[in-house]
């Protein structure tokens, strides 16, 4: 497990589609929403946690068609699929790197840029801790859809399809506990649903997904 992590992070940042990407997509739906708006410090302030949300959901969601392709792709996944490790550790493993080199950047990089949308001093703590909470259930409910789509010519689109709905509960809760300490109200309730939902999802997602794999690589 640890050799297939080391792996998956080296190839992610060789061809610099999970870091770089993910971020560069996060800094411009961030830069674009105040050219939308106009500049109303106000109103930025106010929609800031659910742009900052919504932004590292997109960015999440932009490198995930690759996640298992090219291991199907390149006959490694046929190969994974006959070693000691059953499938789903490969996919836990796989979704572990997704979050280390495009979740944990993005949890990073909200700070600075809800500087950008005038996000209140309040909020920015329980933005970071949302996120820090929440990508991991992102990262694994997209291993799952990557899982479900593997073998399937150009199937990004209908991963996303798929695993659009699921991520919505994780944005409610994350955006909602920003949006409650912004406010000055108490944000511990959202924080431990999306905190419960992420414990959920880590628990029955990689059997889900490896049962899936087994299914398409008959």
């Amino acid at each position: 497990m640890r050799a297939l992590f080391v792996r998956d992070l080296t190839l992610a940042l060789r061809a610099g589609g999970g870091f770089g990407l993910g971020l560069a997509f996060f800094l411009i739906v961030v830069v674009l929403v105040p050219f939308s708006v106009g500049p109303a410090p106000d109103l930025l302030a106010r929609i800031a946690p659910g742009v900052l949300w919504l932004g590292a959901l997109l960015a999440c969601l932009l490198s995930l068609d690759r996640l298992l392709a090219v291991d199907f792709e390149d006959g490694a996944l046929d190969l994974l699929a006959t070693s000691p490790l059953p499938l789903e550790g490969v996919v836990a493993v796989k979704a572990a790197a997704h979050w280390v080199t495009t979740g944990l950047p993005l949890v990073l990089a909200a700070p600075v840029l809800g500087v950008l949308l005038n996000l209140a001093p309040e909020g920015y703590s329980v933005l970071v801790i949302s996120l820090a909470l929440g990508t991991p259930a992102l990262s694994m409910i997209g291993a799952f859809g990557a899982a479900l789509t593997v073998g399937i010519k150009r199937g990004g689109l209908l991963m996303s399809l798929l695993v659009l709905p699921l991520y919505v509960p994780t944005l409610i809760f994350g955006a909602e506990a920003a949006r409650r300490a912004v406010e000055g109200l108490n944000a511990t309730t959202p924080l431990l649903f999306v905190a419960g939902i992420t414990a959920g999802v880590l628990a029955l997602m990689p059997f889900a997904a490896g049962a899936v794999l087994r299914v398409n690589l008959r």
